[in-house]
């Protein structure tokens, strides 16, 4: 089976996402690019259901390689993103507080010091339909020189240099998105200068340590 690791491994990010509140029924979608071949979930399928001989597998032009399922709906934003950065995992969510402040603002602001794991400010893609090409552009032109993109009326996309880096810049965007969301209701919050958050990327590099095994 082509890429039965990578396979595996989205099933079980899948599965994470549904108890995290990342997503919705079947919404949502992740992948992982090895090579010219990219693993990716299968469109409006149940996430209890998958395995990994439902995950699927295509170029990086879209088309199918392995598995007999449809791909995910939005396989053009995911191309776009491993066209065009060197991303080795793409995670698109559907989480309440991200996609409410999608219909609201155009960036998220630097609420918390946390926003410089995606690369300072989050940029809100204008809208446009879902699976369509114009989203997939619009996202990439979002994502210059971030990890995370908010996309107007929708939801958030990560990356990142692997599947884990990825979920977990996802994480974030919707604690950060939460956290500015709660603070509007009660005033307007005190934001921070470029220059922290600069100083706080560099800080974070490399944030995370691996458990050591037996």
């Amino acid at each position: 089976m082509l890429l039965a690791d990578e396979r595996a491994q989205l099933v079980e990010f899948c599965h994470r996402m549904q108890a995290d509140e990342l997503t919705v029924g079947t919404s949502g979608n992740l992948s992982v690019r090895v090579g010219d071949h990219i693993a990716i979930t299968p469109s409006g399928t149940a996430y209890e259901t998958l395995t990994p001989e439902s995950i699927c597998v295509i170029t990086l032009d879209g088309r199918t390689a392995d598995g007999a399922l449809e791909p995910s709906s939005e396989v053009p934003m995911h191309t776009k993103v491993y066209q065009h950065t060197d991303a080795a995992a793409v995670v698109h969510t559907h989480p309440i507080y991200a996609s409410t402040l999608s219909a609201l603002i155009d960036e998220l602001p630097p609420i918390h010091y946390m926003i410089a794991l995606l690369g300072g400010p989050v940029r809100v893609a204008p809208y446009a339909t879902y699976g369509s090409e114009e989203l997939a552009e619009g996202s990439v032109a979002a994502l210059e020189g971030r990890f995370g993109v908010i996309l107007q009326n929708h939801g958030a996309t990560t990356c990142g240099e692997s599947l884990a880096k990825a979920y977990t810049r996802s994480i974030y965007l919707e604690w950060v998105c939460r956290m500015y969301y709660q603070a509007r209701l009660l005033g307007e919050p005190r934001l921070l200068p470029a220059d922290e958050i600069e100083r706080v990327g560099k800080k974070l590099e490399g944030y995370g340590q691996a458990v050591p095994t037996a």
